[in-house]
């Protein structure tokens, strides 16, 4: 198989020196060349053709997101960000994925970077802005008696900006898990509350479930779980991780598959592995109506694909109709049960 190309654009020789290290080790990558800036990078760009592109958030000239911005309009391939893993530098890294890159890793810690490279090399690439979004859901939704439960890892934040974007200020009680950073959680929480008509928050142990209310399961120590079905409540579970991530969307999966059975809907997005097929299968068992992101919007087609390959998917939706199908779902799972 031929190798992986990519081009570094950082503008620290000790980072980029570090950055090469760790994928040179990888023997299906190939480091093609690097760059201090994005003047450098744009001329590196059309002389070496890369597959993909690793990309620092702070550089002189011009910073990494104005870069992003320029190359996912004119010339959308795949970026890795590179940032710090602080706060401020979480809420940079975010503005990145929405915008269309892949992935992200934090500095200097490059572990898993040559994995993220690989997957990002397969990755379908949009430009910017090329989704369709779909309308707000208006009217009077009502489907307070159910529950919705979402899943999504690479290429997750950019899917659901554009699924949640078109909820009602009624929609039912929603929950995600999302793999993400611990330090990321909080600020896509908080960006989701900003554009979406629903209020959304990072989960916290004990919170009561309610309509109009998302969950964003908070990254890194914890699992997000349903505990309960007459007051459900979500619970942080600290239990080892599952499919290799915690929060782990099988386990969030499970939780509601026993809890509300028929009386909850669960959507499966864009995302690397196998993490929440069986979870989405024990939903479906149990009554839920499912709902898989299809392959030729997904940006990673590798967790729905698990699903659907299962049996765990009822049906494969556009990213672009994946929110109206899920609402449309849960108010049929709502007259079901009242």
């Amino acid at each position: 198989m031929r190798k992986v190309r990519v081009l570094i654009v950082d503008d620290s020789a000790t980072i980029r020196g570090l950055i090469s290290a760790t994928l040179t080790r990888d023997p299906e990558v190939d480091v093609i060349g690097e760059a201090g800036d994005p003047l450098e990078a744009r001329e590196a760009i059309k002389a070496l053709n890369p597959d993909v592109i690793t990309l620092d958030v702070e550089m002189p000239k011009m910073n990494g997101i104005e870069f992003l911005e320029k190359i996912m309009r004119l010339r959308p391939m795949p970026v890795i960000m590179v940032s710090t893993l602080t706060q401020a530098g979480a809420s940079i890294t975010l503005e990145a994925l929405e915008l269309g890159a892949v992935d992200c890793v934090g500095k200097p810690d490059f572990e898993g970077l040559a994995a993220k490279v690989k997957v990002a090399a397969r990755a379908r690439i949009r430009s910017f802005g090329e989704a369709p979004r779909a309308p707000v859901r208006g009217g009077s939704y009502n489907a307070e008696n159910t529950v919705l439960a979402i899943g999504s890892s690479t290429g997750g934040v950019e899917a659901l900006i554009t699924m949640l974007s078109s909820f009602p200020k009624t929609c039912p009680a929603t929950l995600i898990t999302q793999h993400m950073p611990a330090t990321f959680t909080g600020s896509f929480a908080a960006r989701l509350d900003r554009i979406c008509a629903p209020a959304v928050k990072e989960a916290a142990n004990g919170d009561p479930l309610k309509p109009g209310h998302i969950y964003l399961a908070p990254g890194g120590a914890t699992h997000l779980e349903i505990q309960g079905n007459v007051h459900p409540r979500c619970k942080l579970v600290d239990a080892p991780t599952v499919n290799g991530h915690r929060p782990s969307v099988d386990v969030l999966f499970h939780s509601v598959a026993r809890g509300f059975g028929a009386r909850s809907v669960g959507v499966i997005l864009t995302g690397m592995g196998r993490d929440g097929a069986q979870g989405l299968k024990a939903m479906r068992d149990a009554g839920a109506r499912t709902l898989g992101q299809d392959e030729a919007t997904s940006v990673v087609y590798g967790m729905p694909k698990a699903a659907f390959e299962l049996g765990a998917v009822e049906r494969q939706v556009s990213l672009s109709s994946i929110g109206p199908a899920a609402l449309d779902l849960c108010e049929t799972q709502q007259r079901r049960t009242v």
